[in-house]
């Protein structure tokens, strides 16, 4: 198993880094919305509290700019049969699953570094903002992976995919606000952990869901 899906890890980042359609796009993205936020909606003067949470929606909405692409790709390019002759289903899907995760940790990274130079946010809890970067990552990254399956052979992907994704993604984004506020403005006291505990179940929950229903996807 190990094998096969670091196989299809090797395989996902040599096309990326042949074709650099989802850097590319996520890199522009991102740049475009943090200069907006900057400049149109004056960000920089709002309140550490609502700061916290902004950074959120310009990951979001730049993830699924370009995570939808995962499964969608291998119907376009008429790969689908293919991967399902040489790979198993839970080998396919944990090599997709770990290169979006590994991808949108540096989106995250990246990201949060040039606002919050942009926004004069300091870090209050290092450790709370480690855990809402990898755990962000790690939960947007099952939801898009699942989602991108579920709608690879839909006709209209892009909307559907919205449609799925958001209201999946609406629990995870306000743990992660509250976790962010931790990392740079309150600090902690002891009584976080719940929301801690919330983040990592939030995420164990969305990838056991994903590797179960996509061996359903895989044989339709």
């Amino acid at each position: 198993m190990l094998k096969s899906s670091v196989t299809i890890l090797k395989k996902e980042i040599t096309q990326e880094l042949r074709t650099k359609y989802a850097i590319n796009t996520l890199l522009a993205f991102t740049g475009a919305a943090l200069l907006l936020v900057l400049f149109t909606l004056r960000a920089d003067q709002l309140d550490p509290t609502p700061k916290s949470g902004l950074v959120w929606i310009i990951i979001l909405f730049a993830a699924m700019t370009g995570m939808m692409r995962s499964f969608v790709q291998e119907t376009e390019k008429k790969t689908w049969d293919l991967l399902q002759l040489n790979a198993k289903a839970t080998d396919v899907y944990v090599g997709k699953l770990f290169y979006n995760f590994l991808f949108l940790l540096l989106l995250h990274i990246f990201t949060f570094f040039f606002y919050m130079i942009m926004m004069n946010l300091p870090v209050v809890s290092p450790s709370y903002l480690i855990y809402s970067i990898f755990f962000g990552a790690a939960g947007l990254s099952s939801v898009t992976t699942m989602t991108s399956a579920m709608i690879a052979k839909a006709d209209r992907k892009g909307a559907v995919f919205s449609v799925l994704c958001i209201p999946l993604l609406v629990p995870l984004l306000l743990i992660l606000t509250q976790t962010t506020k931790i990392a740079l403005v309150d600090g902690t006291d002891g009584s976080e952990l719940n929301d801690l505990a919330a983040l990592i179940g939030y995420c164990g929950a969305t990838i056991a869901a994903g590797v179960l229903l996509f061996d359903f996807i895989w044989e339709e």
